[in-house]
């Protein structure tokens, strides 16, 4: 199955006051277990194009790698009262794996001049996925962004707490 995700879909996890320019953010092409994310590049005002994003609580590591292009995978671990804990930012290029423990947030970000291209071994339609926390808090933490031609963050103000980045 494929599933198209469209900037009316992206609108509720995007900056405030950034329009929605890409028309078309991203794809997912669905199997049981796994699903293919092919995230469209452009920006969104000054936010990078993204997926929605979702936290996984399956009980163990989902792992993505990167099948081609150039992004970054965002993840989040949250505290009991659905603050920001913990903000990683993973960059990806072609053939970088990356192990997502249970109970973190991803979004995967495309920061590249062509399509990104990763694959998960997600089943996207279980119930340990959940995009309410995401979508409730407008985002995650922090926003990424273009600055003078280079990545940059911007905090998410429906966000009491913004941990320090850590990159990988």
């Amino acid at each position: 199955m494929i599933i198209t995700k469209t900037s009316q879909d992206l609108k509720p996890v995007l900056m405030e006051g950034v329009k929605a320019e890409v028309k078309e953010p991203y794809s997912m092409i669905i199997d049981t277990d796994q699903v293919v994310f092919v995230v469209n590049q452009g920006i969104n005002g000054v936010e990078f194009n993204k997926t929605e994003g979702y936290f996984s609580n399956y009980p163990g590591v989902q792992v993505y790698q990167c099948l081609y292009g150039q992004g970054v995978l965002v993840m989040q671990r949250n505290d009991e009262l659905g603050e920001a804990k913990e903000f990683k930012v993973v960059t990806l290029n072609s053939g970088r794996q990356v192990g997502v423990p249970a109970g973190w947030a991803i979004c995967l970000v495309n920061v590249g001049k062509a399509f990104l291209v990763v694959v998960g071994n997600v089943n996207i339609r279980s119930k340990d996925i959940d995009s309410r926390p995401v979508l409730a808090k407008k985002g995650l933490a922090y926003y990424i962004v273009e600055k003078k031609g280079e990545v940059g963050f911007e905090q998410n103000p429906n966000y009491k707490i913004h941990p320090q980045i850590t990159t990988e």
